[in-house]
């Protein structure tokens, strides 16, 4: 099993001020990771999106994070691709460059950035997005095998072009794809490409889209592929904060999780922006009541969602000590991940938290699993 970390920059107080410390806290975040045995970290593309994200230059903070570790493996979870957010010739050379810079250490991630407040800053449509990411995603790996490359249908012409560096991975870097619904599942599966369940449901929810991942696995033919070699990893989100005292451990992970849930919900359904989470508030319990009335709220307008929606309530995660964190990797084992990415920097976790949090992962969690 592989472990990593994901992050957001996510936070309550939107200033500049905010903006820059949570920045560096990721960095920081992200050094103690390589240095207690942390596999990878992995960092979300967004734009425009208040509070919820403010990793807009992931590809930036990744560079930067790349020149002070020198092991731990880097990775864009997700790069949007819709060609006027990224054009797949620039993808494909700022990619290349970090792994040759990086020393090989890239992961190569892929999705939508599909929300109307996102998409619509850049004028892209929603309509188009599924073909473009697709045309983009197929474009990339055979720009890095070309040494003159050139493509052309009735969405994007590239002229014939050199287009460098090449990545130091070879034949390419691992390729990803964010993965949320069984559509998209489904697609990673058959086109070869690795899972990142980006979702709350926790390990029966996982256990449900592994066998929906590996069984289009089995329906893979050399045309559906995309690149040059298969990648057949599920990559599990697990939100984490671990503590000496697991009774703080989870107040703390379900006020982030709050946070993190009203956030989600403003962009994607309209819901009010987030507020500070009461101290004394719980938060656990508050998730579960807002749970209940979302899904009778489905129910009664006759609208389903899956658990990219609903499971965002699930309190039940890696919220306690370290046995606690422990039995709750082993479910994520069984569930069939492959790879575990805690979501530590949650928007109301305080730095230190989140530090001891990656300290007790590193030194008596992650070396049960080695």
């Amino acid at each position: 099993m592989k472990f990593s970390m994901i992050f957001e920059a996510q936070m309550v107080d939107p200033s500049p001020a905010t903006e820059q410390r949570v920045l560096h806290e990721s960095v920081e975040q992200a050094i103690l990771g390589e240095k207690l045995g942390f596999d990878g970290i992995w960092a979300v593309e967004h734009h425009c999106l208040t509070q919820y994200a403010h990793m807009s230059a992931p590809e930036t903070f990744l560079a930067f994070v790349a020149g002070k570790t020198s092991t731990i493996r880097i990775g864009h979870g997700v790069v949007c691709l819709p060609f006027k957010m990224n054009h797949p010739i620039k993808v494909a050379e700022r990619v290349a460059m970090l792994d040759v810079l990086s020393n090989g250490r890239m992961d190569f991630g892929v999705g939508k950035g599909g929300t109307e407040t996102e998409a619509g800053a850049f004028d892209v449509h929603i309509p188009d997005i599924d073909r473009q990411l697709e045309t983009s995603f197929r474009m990339i790996p055979e720009i890095w095998a070309s040494d003159v490359y050139s493509f052309e249908n009735d969405i994007i012409r590239v002229p014939e072009r050199s287009i460098h560096p090449k990545p130091m991975q070879t034949p390419h870097p691992p390729l990803f794809m964010a993965c949320t619904r069984e559509t998209t599942l489904n697609q990673a599966g058959e086109w070869g490409v690795g899972a990142l369940c980006l979702g709350f449901g926790g390990p029966e929810d996982v256990a449900q889209k592994n066998k929906v991942y590996r069984e289009a696995i089995k329906r893979r033919t050399p045309e559906s592929q995309v690149g040059a070699v298969a990648n057949d990893r599920l990559s599990a989100l697990c939100p984490a904060i671990v503590l000496d005292d697991g009774v703080e451990a989870r107040a703390i992970g379900h006020r982030g999780q709050r946070f993190f849930t009203e956030s989600i919900n403003h962009f994607y359904q309209g819901g009010p922006a987030p507020g500070t989470p009461p101290e004394n508030e719980d938060a656990a319990e508050y998730l579960k009541q807002q749970g209940e009335a979302f899904v009778a709220y489905l129910n009664e307008e006759k609208i389903e969602a899956g658990t990219e929606a609903t499971g965002l309530y699930n309190p039940n995660h890696a919220y306690g000590t370290v046995d606690d964190a422990i039995g709750y990797v082993e479910r994520l084992k069984e569930a069939g991940a492959d790879e575990v990415m805690f979501l530590i920097q949650m928007g109301s976790v305080p730095q230190k938290a989140a530090l001891r949090t990656i300290e007790l992962l590193g030194t008596e969690v992650i070396p049960r699993f080695r």
